[in-house]
């Protein structure tokens, strides 16, 4: 039902006297950086740069076809073709590899053999279950004592614990032992940084910190380039880092162009410029270079949603979110006539990304589904937004509340791609301090409440990894990647997407930093 025409007028006539929030938010830092990359003819790809990338190629590709390495040296050399974020070059070798590797090392999804060392058995779990392979967590009941105890002398082998904990991060409901498992070598690890040089430590930390099934591939592949790889395989993923840096640079060149020319900064001006970090967010779900369109088109939605995020949170009053809400299910302007200008922008610039979407599936003959699909993301995205300003607006926390929000509805898991825990604004009680005034606990209570939900969260995505057949990899890969970014953004409870300092050295990284080919790093 729409709502009465003199609701229109009387907005109209408020909108002067109104006194808005403001969020403080720090402008971006990367200015014009960017722009740059427009029209430099430095940023193309040179022809002995290509056919240096395809000559190391072929030389890898032979290795996988070497019947010289033993199952060992196989599971490394798969483990570190992943871990220099190269595999999707070699994505047919791999699926064979692992093929023979199960059909010869398990049985009935058990992983048989009565020997071998924990660092074998967790790393061939974990490369075969990644691969979408049901193994049995059971294997793992090989590294206890008679006493029903992990061995302590798995302290001996550093790597093997840390590969351990690795493959822990892959559990499901059903996956007790490996629960165990990664209380285990997370405890022993911290232990041990006192006693390791400091190469040792730093290794130790990073793998707690970020384990290496909830981090984004391409994030870690330069972490993991040290001069212990085969030689083709290290100067390969060098290279190849550096293409993939140049494709990245020219979308992101082309993203801070729209942005210029739409003027964002002057026709929106309480919004967020986060147009380099919501780019961060699309390379993490499509990292491949085919899905260039993908990550731009992606890059300029996330953008605009911190703009819809930053009406309803910022901007608006509530009697205009609910006029803007329904010129969004409406798809019509005409409900939103009387709003701020700044308003009108937003809903104009959502409209012209659904022309993009519709120009971009016509010729596939996909518009007619993705279209409405796409009016009812958005649509979903913002009635999520309307409740929390509502929320806000009542200081509303109650356990009924609370308990929806842990219920995860439709609502709530499109809201949480972008995730909420700005601290800089009057704001719906975040999960940490509704938590804590739910149930009267302390924040550090608080932290492992959540810190359990998020846990649990994890097991779930495992267990739709491995049930979800008939669902394309590329597609799970997508959904699971928003997940790890999600723990990126979001670690400790600090909000790398406000705080642009924080996620500065990926950015750099990825975006600005080129692996130097004539020397070790």
């Amino acid at each position: 039902m729409s709502l009465p025409a003199s609701t229109f007028a009387s907005t109209q006539d408020a909108v002067s006297d109104l006194r808005r929030p403001c969020a403080s938010f720090a402008s971006t830092i990367w200015g014009d950086t960017f722009l740059q990359y427009v029209s430099d003819e430095s940023m193309e790809v040179n022809h002995d740069v290509k056919q240096q990338a395809q000559i190391l190629k072929e030389e890898l590709k032979m290795m996988f076809k070497s019947s010289n390495q033993n199952i060992m040296q196989k599971l490394n050399f798969i483990d570190s073709v992943q871990r220099l974020g190269i595999s999707y070059h070699f994505q047919k070798e791999i699926d064979q590899a692992l093929e023979q590797i199960y059909n010869k090392f398990t049985k009935n999804n058990n992983i048989i053999g009565e020997y071998g060392s924990h660092y074998f058995f967790a790393l061939l779990f974990r490369l075969l279950r990644q691969q979408g392979y049901h193994i049995s967590s059971s294997v793992f009941n090989k590294l206890k004592n008679d006493q029903g105890n992990f061995k302590e002398t798995l302290a001996n082998d550093i790597q093997g614990l840390c590969i351990l904990f690795e493959a822990t991060h892959l559990r499901t409901h059903e996956d007790d032992i490996l629960q165990e498992a990664c209380d285990f070598s997370n405890t022993l690890l911290k232990s041990l940084t006192n006693q390791l040089s400091s190469s040792l430590i730093a290794q130790i930390n990073h793998c707690l910190r970020q384990p290496l099934n909830k981090s984004v591939s391409r994030f870690e592949a330069r972490y993991h380039m040290n001069p212990s790889h085969n030689k083709t395989l290290l100067t390969f993923a060098k290279v190849d880092f550096n293409i993939l840096q140049k494709i990245y640079q020219k979308e992101i060149s082309n993203i801070t162009k729209w942005w210029k020319i739409s003027n964002f900064e002057t026709k929106v001006p309480y919004g967020r410029d986060r147009l380099v970090e919501a780019y961060l967010w699309s390379l993490a779900m499509y990292y491949k270079p085919k899905y260039n369109n993908e990550r731009i088109f992606m890059g300029k939605l996330i953008s605009v949603v911190c703009l819809l995020d930053d009406i309803y949170d910022v901007y608006g009053t509530v009697q205009e979110l609910e006029l803007f809400t329904e010129a969004i299910q409406r798809w019509n302007i005409t409900p939103i006539e009387s709003l701020p200008q700044c308003m009108k922008e937003v809903f104009d610039i959502v409209v012209e990304l659904c022309d993009e979407i519709e120009l971009a599936t016509t010729d596939s003959g996909k518009s007619s589904f993705e279209i409405p699909r796409f009016k009812q993301v958005v649509f979903n995205l913002i009635k999520g937004y309307m409740v929390e300003a509502k929320w806000c607006n009542e200081e509303f926390t109650t356990k009924n509340i609370f308990d929806w929000i842990f219920n995860d509805p439709n609502i709530i898991k499109v809201v949480s791609v972008i995730g909420r825990f700005e601290q800089q604004r009057v704001h719906v009680a975040s999960g940490m301090k509704c938590c804590m005034k739910q149930y009267g606990i302390l924040e550090a209570e608080a932290y492992i409440l959540i810190q359990n939900d998020v846990e649990d969260g994890w097991k779930v995505i495992n267990e739709e990894y491995l049930k979800l057949k008939d669902i394309p990899k590329f597609v799970l890969d997508c959904v699971v990647n928003l997940a790890r970014m999600s723990e990126i953004s979001y670690e400790i409870h600090q909000d790398k997407f406000i705080n642009r300092e924080l996620l500065k050295p990926y950015v750099s990284s990825l975006l600005l930093e080129p692996m130097c080919l004539d020397q070790q790093e």
